[in-house]
């Protein structure tokens, strides 16, 4: 079954990508999580996501498009990147996810995919 990990970080997560004194904790800890989903094939995809201040939201609206810059939501976290991984069942994907880096400080939510449409 597949599941995709969503990460979510909070701005100081966000800042601490750059910081000289904080980065290298950061990457290192997101390194080891990728490389423990590579090295049990569980991982089928992943993509790390720019922080929120370069996102731009898309609304239609009345055939017209509302455009917005950053993110819609006035949130303390927001989407930091997305792991799609194949786990037997929700039990083995939520210990991959109590794994993720984010779990820590941010949160990780946990959605079944839903299977290829005929």
């Amino acid at each position: 079954m597949q599941f995709a990990i969503l990460a979510m970080e909070a701005e100081a997560d966000y800042a601490d990508r750059t910081d000289p004194d904080a980065s290298e904790a950061y990457w290192s800890s997101w390194a080891a999580y990728v490389t423990a989903l590579q090295e049990s094939g569980t991982m089928s995809a992943a993509a790390g996501l720019q922080p929120p201040g370069t996102a731009t939201t898309v609304r239609m609206r009345g055939g017209d498009a509302e455009i917005q810059d950053g993110p819609f939501a006035d949130t303390k976290e927001h989407l930091g990147g997305i792991f799609l991984i194949e786990a037997p069942d929700l039990d083995a994907a939520m210990q991959w996810a109590a794994r993720c880096p984010a779990a820590a400080r941010g949160s990780v939510e946990v959605r079944p995919v839903l299977p290829p449409m005929s």
